[in-house]
């Protein structure tokens, strides 16, 4: 009962066939029996977490709870926390505590959440396979010799594990999504400006976008509730009425629950370069929702194939901007010993960043610096704005985007981390998802021959998140991939 999902858990916490403290209690054990082997979690208080256990337990006794009350959580590392070190995952801010919550952290305390601690990440959240972060790799729940993804890796591996029944992420280009996939969750990337990017330690800001993690489409679809909403401290927050994000799931489903639905095809999602297994479970996904009713048709984006220079090209940039303000001198690491100023700057900066940080810092500064700006970011701009127009085209013709989240399902530990470029080439098929600023799910549809998970993307036009819940919850209802748990971190509980 303790590794349940939300959707099973309130109803017990509500009914008090459970409380708040007992499940907070029960995975605790858990992560400190598991933590070790994953380094999913890089900070945790017990202590804190069962006094808003106890909190939540009596909200849920006077009966004003939200469906979350009670509900343990854990949130990705780049995530302002008041009171607990955010860290990013890097040395320059190891020792950082932050003095105010990010807006989502806020909703989600507000709920009733449990907050059992922050998760490990790569670095400033750049990174594919959580792998560049400071304190060391996040290890794939299914096989501790893979990667669970990036950047949001910790948060992947934690809802996987069952050491939480959600966690936050952020999605820049794909970092809610391929770790879910990578890790056999469910991750959703909501419309750019649906959450407030306020306290999230920014990346970049045109793509920054917070989502949860959660073991099934319906439990993304409660988190959503509580962290959607208008912010006026973030001016790229959307202003538009609340909306419940679940209603299509209560709907009655008949014997087709998808009639009417209209699912698109890009042909650039179905050629070279995607393993053979993936591409097995998704075409047999693609059969359960023509049983349910879902409709395809073929589509095409064709300049998708410029996503990921156009992506690392305005990323770069706009990191290069908002790392500028970690020099030493108002928070973060210093440099025990320097000259002047100058060389503060970059002592300090040289030891603080890890390598993919300054890597993309350089491109960054590069691009945006005379004679290139033109050549390299307002091309890359200019190319944005025609993959958004061709996502477009494809949504006059279908509802739905459906294809595989990943080219391949987790590799081992290692074995990318010297090929910046083929790391990059991982995320082909969601960073297109944050240059348009559209939503899109990644949830669990098979396993390759190495017993890892394989994701399956659905992706919808701006503030369609209710409709790509549904198909992936009828899906799921269809199906039990979500149910699946990795047998070693089971095995090694009962032990």
């Amino acid at each position: 009962m303790f590794t349940a999902p939300i959707a099973e858990l309130a109803p017990a916490l509500a009914s008090k066939r459970l409380s708040s403290v007992e499940l907070t209690t029960a995975l605790f054990d858990r992560i400190d029996a598991l933590n070790p082997r994953l380094n999913a979690f890089l900070a945790r208080d017990r202590k804190r977490a069962l006094g808003a256990a106890r909190a939540a337990d009596a909200r849920l006794a006077a009966g004003n709870a939200s469906p979350l009350t009670g509900i343990p959580i854990a949130h990705k590392d780049v995530l302002m926390t008041a009171g607990w070190k955010t860290t990013c995952g890097s040395r320059m801010l190891e020792n950082f505590v932050a003095p105010y919550s990010a807006f989502v952290v806020e909703r989600l305390a507000d709920a009733g959440m449990v907050l059992v601690g922050k998760t490990n990440m790569d670095e400033f959240a750049m990174g594919s396979s959580s792998e560049t972060s400071y304190f060391g790799p996040v290890k794939n729940p299914w096989n501790v010799d893979y990667v669970p993804g990036g950047s949001s890796g910790g948060s992947s591996a934690a809802v996987a594990a069952r050491l939480v029944p959600a966690a936050t992420g952020t999605d820049t280009g794909g970092s809610i999504r391929q770790p879910a996939a990578l890790s056999g969750v469910c991750g959703l990337k909501p419309t750019y400006g649906v959450c407030s990017r306020y306290g999230l330690i920014a990346f970049a800001s045109s793509l920054d976008t917070p989502g949860p993690f959660a073991q099934t489409a319906e439990d993304c679809a409660l988190l959503l509730n509580a962290m959607a909403g208008h912010d006026p401290r973030d001016s790229t927050s959307v202003d538009r009425p609340r909306e419940d994000y679940a209603r299509l799931l209560r709907a009655p489903g008949g014997a087709k629950p998808l009639a009417g639905v209209r699912i698109g095809l890009p042909k650039e999602y179905f050629g070279d370069g995607i393993d053979a297994d993936v591409a097995a479970a998704v075409d047999a996904a693609l059969g359960e929702f023509r049983k349910l009713g879902a409709t395809t048709v073929e589509v095409t984006l064709p300049n998708l194939d410029l996503s990921v220079p156009v992506y690392y090209v305005i990323a770069s940039a706009e990191a290069s901007s908002n790392l500028a303000r970690f020099d030493g001198v108002r928070y973060g690491h210093r440099a025990a010993k320097y000259d002047d100023l100058t060389d503060m700057y970059k002592k300090t900066r040289a030891e603080g960043f890890g390598a993919e940080v300054k890597r993309r810092i350089l491109i960054g500064t590069y691009v945006l610096s005379h004679g290139y700006y033109d050549a390299y970011y307002l091309k890359a701009q200019q190319v944005r704005r025609l993959i958004a127009e061709g996502f477009q085209r494809a949504y006059q013709q279908c509802d739905l985007i459906l294809g595989p989240t990943a080219p391949t399902a987790a590799f081992k530990l290692g074995a990318k981390t010297s090929d910046p470029v083929q790391m990059y080439l991982n995320d082909i098929f969601t960073v297109a998802g944050n240059l348009t600023g559209a939503p899109a799910i990644s949830i669990p549809c098979g396993f390759d021959r190495n017993g890892l998970p394989i994701g399956l993307q659905l992706q919808g036009n701006h503030f369609r998140e209710s409709v790509i819940l549904n198909a992936a919850h009828r899906y799921q209802q269809a199906t039990d991939w979500q149910r699946r748990e990795p047998a070693d971190i089971a095995l090694e509980t009962a032990r």
